[in-house]
């Protein structure tokens, strides 16, 4: 009887026998100890070693295995890890002999188990690959630098989309919601968190210590972040909050370094004018909606006085839209409306008070068409912040025109911002309205500005 073929077979004696030496150098610096040489050579060919990884029993030797895998990757060249990612999509996906016999098994209804043992053997490779590797010290967050790198190579490489559809089915697991902490991050949190809340602000940059300050330290704002027991000092996404006595239609004011704090006593509406997720590697694993929604509950338990939440956000896709729907000579862009668009195009627009009312007049409703009507090919709202707090079962609330006159704000949306509602008595219904039939919840006040003309359903490619 001939023995089975070992998965790792294709590694040569001479290569195994050098990764088995390395491996043993690696092992003794881990402990403070080096051998002659002093120090601890690369494992270049990653895919070896991820398949000599999977083979290994012993747990000490796997989280050796695992460290040195993660390092390697780390010093490689972008070359060889792309290699090593190609690899991943390539050779470590289910093992076709395994599928086959646990298909056979199926088909035998004798056999006990047998729909069990499928699922087992249908599962990728490089799943059971990087559960090991996240054994190592480090390891989570290694991995979420690795789909970081992989995400960069998709559009060039379709079927990478394997790859990161595991990535994505782990770190759900990984970053459920139970294993979240929500932590206060005030100006007295940690040094390093707080170097990163200023380099991960995605909405409004913080522009050094004293906006920062600013923004953190008077009794009138606070700021939440969820972290994972893995990632201590790095939080995974966070929300800023200005507490304030009414709902506000621009964000300049509250950025304000010269502004007056009021007691937080005296507010009456918590206002989250933004959010940032910090780690790209995490993208489409979804918690910002936890966030906004534990947030909104300890704020009420802390602040009675406080009785609405909305958000003042961006409206970061309209200006493009606008544009591609203008440049498309769209039939209910009518030439007096084409007209007074083409102001927008003119430095200083918004300052001036003739021009800027006059965009007023022909943007509004066009804004309205976009967030209620412009759809993806799939049937959900183009903008991305739309559909994220609409799918949170938020309230589209209010337009707010030239809310943000930042370059930025500008340049995104024509300065446009846009008041979303959390009415907790309300999310549930909105969400479940949005989730099965498409159906945005939106004020009364906002639908009146709809324009007329009810054939306006967009669709775009999803972005």
């Amino acid at each position: 009887m001939k023995p089975l073929k070992s998965r790792t077979s294709d590694v040569t004696p001479v290569f195994v026998s050098e990764l088995i030496e390395t491996l043993t150098r690696r092992g003794l610096a881990l402990f403070g100890r080096r051998d002659a040489r002093g120090e601890v050579a690369q494992a270049r060919d990653l895919a070896a070693l991820g398949e000599l990884l999977l083979s290994r029993r012993g747990e000490a030797s796997g989280v050796t295995l695992a460290e040195t895998l993660l390092a390697a990757f780390a010093a490689a060249s972008a070359a060889e890890r792309l290699t090593f990612l190609l690899a991943l999509a390539d050779r470590f996906g289910p093992d076709p002999a395994a599928v086959q016999r646990a298909i056979a098994a199926v088909l035998d209804i004798s056999e006990t188990g047998a729909l069990e043992k499928l699922h087992a053997a249908s599962e990728p490779r490089r799943q059971a690959l990087f559960r090991r590797l996240n054994l190592a010290p480090g390891g989570t967050t290694a991995l979420l630098r690795m789909r970081e790198d992989l995400l960069g190579h998709l559009s060039d490489h379709p079927r990478l989309k394997l790859v990161d559809d595991d990535f994505v089915h782990l770190f759900s697991s990984w970053f459920n919601r139970g294993f979240l902490a929500l932590r206060r991050i005030d100006w007295t949190t940690s040094p390093n968190i707080l170097e990163r809340i200023i380099r991960y602000e995605a909405v409004h940059a913080i522009r050094d210590w004293d906006d920062l300050r600013n923004r953190l330290a008077p009794e009138d704002r606070r700021c939440y972040g969820f972290f994972h027991p893995q990632l201590v000092d790095e939080p995974l996404i966070f929300v800023e909050v200005a507490l304030t006595r009414d709902i506000p239609p621009a964000v300049g004011p509250l950025l304000d370094l010269a502004r007056t704090p009021i007691a937080a006593a005296e507010a009456t509406t918590a206002v989250f004018y933004s959010i940032s997720n910090t780690q790209r590697g995490l993208g489409s694993v979804s918690f910002g909606n936890f966030l906004i929604k534990q947030v909104v509950e300890d704020l009420k338990r802390e602040l009675p006085n406080v009785k609405t939440s909305v958000t003042l956000s961006p409206v970061p896709g309209f200006a493009s839209w606008l544009a591609g729907q203008r440049k498309a000579e769209v039939a209910w862009l009518d030439a007096a409306t084409q007209a007074e668009l083409g102001l927008v195009d003119e430095h200083g627009w918004h300052a001036d008070a003739g021009k800027a009312e006059r965009v007023r007049a022909v943007l509004l409703p066009i804004a309205v068409r976009y967030l209620l009507a412009a759809k993806t090919a799939g049937g959900r709202p183009v903008d991305p912040v739309a559909r994220f707090h609409l799918g949170n079962g938020a309230r589209l609330e209010r337009l707010n025109f030239l809310g943000d006159v930042s370059a930025k704000g500008l340049k995104q949306s024509h300065g446009l911002m846009v008041n979303y509602l959390y009415a907790l008595d309300e999310i549930e219904v909105n969400h479940e309205a949005f989730a099965e039939k498409g159906v945005i919840a939106a004020a009364p006040a906002v639908r009146q500005l709809a324009p007329a003309d009810k054939s306006s359903r967009s669709t775009v490619p999803a972005p």
